[in-house]
């Protein structure tokens, strides 16, 4: 293996993965981003302990946006970006929305992340 192969962005790239794949809810966010808090609030309110994986602004987060965006076949990323049964839900938005609908409880259950 190369000296590369061991870089904390190669790391990076590859746990990512692994998480959206091995976890029910993950919250990918910018540290100390507020609509990263408020999403991870609302879940934890509804009894999911969502996995939330931060990055730092700049290269950590360059190769953050640049990896999440293969999940989407390439549409842009955005802060915080919420996986759920291992694709891409969506952002503050999507989560405000279903949630307002009721929709997002049942999206939940059938993703595992919640037992009720």
């Amino acid at each position: 293996m190369g000296v590369g192969e061991w870089s904390p962005m190669v790391l990076l790239k590859n746990s990512m993965k692994k998480l959206v794949e091995e976890n029910a809810v993950v919250v990918f966010g910018r540290r100390g981003c507020c609509m990263c808090h408020v999403v991870m609030r609302l879940l934890l309110g509804h009894g999911v302990n969502p996995l939330v994986f931060e990055v730092d602004e700049g290269k950590e987060e360059a190769v953050a946006v640049n990896e999440l965006s293969r999940f989407d076949g390439g549409a842009g990323i955005q802060f915080p970006a919420v996986f759920v049964g291992g694709k891409l839900f969506g952002g503050l938005d999507r989560v405000m929305s279903t949630h307002i609908s009721g929709e997002l409880v049942p999206i939940l259950k059938d993703a595992g992340a919640l037992w009720l």
